[in-house]
């Protein structure tokens, strides 16, 4: 993996460009894993997981279970309050808005090598989903 520097300094829609790549590469894996294999079925399953309105909801799960830290709740403002020069196609500006801190966070414990921190956060958004 080739190292970005300063990812610190990266703005929140770039964080969560990086986010969302490897919120639906672990997505994706999960499916196989659990067996599916045709394609629609994978795409429609996909979906419940990574669409904006889902990761919203991952997100206002996480803030009512306090998971995240201090530094991980600034990171998710970083990314909510980024103004996208976009418009969603199939949701709100909130959603949206919440959908880009959810990738933020992931996007930056990735690029931060925090592997184990990124595990919990993957683990406990697949979970969530579950479970609704």
């Amino acid at each position: 993996m080739a190292t970005v520097k300063d990812y610190k300094q990266l703005n929140g829609l770039a964080l969560a460009y990086m986010g969302d790549s490897v919120y639906e590469r672990h997505i994706r894996e999960l499916l196989l894993a659990e067996g599916k294999t045709k394609p629609n079925h994978l795409h429609k399953t996909a979906t419940q997981y990574v669409s904006a309105k889902a990761q919203a909801y991952i997100l206002q799960a996480m803030y009512a279970q306090e998971f995240l830290t201090e530094e991980e709740d600034r990171i998710a403002k970083r990314g909510r309050n980024a103004k996208s020069n976009s418009v969603p196609k199939n949701t709100d500006l909130q959603t949206y808005s919440l959908s880009s801190a959810f990738e933020a966070v992931i996007g930056y414990l990735y690029l931060g090598g925090e592997t184990a921190r990124l595990t919990e956060w993957l683990n406990l958004a697949t979970e969530i989903i579950k479970a609704k």
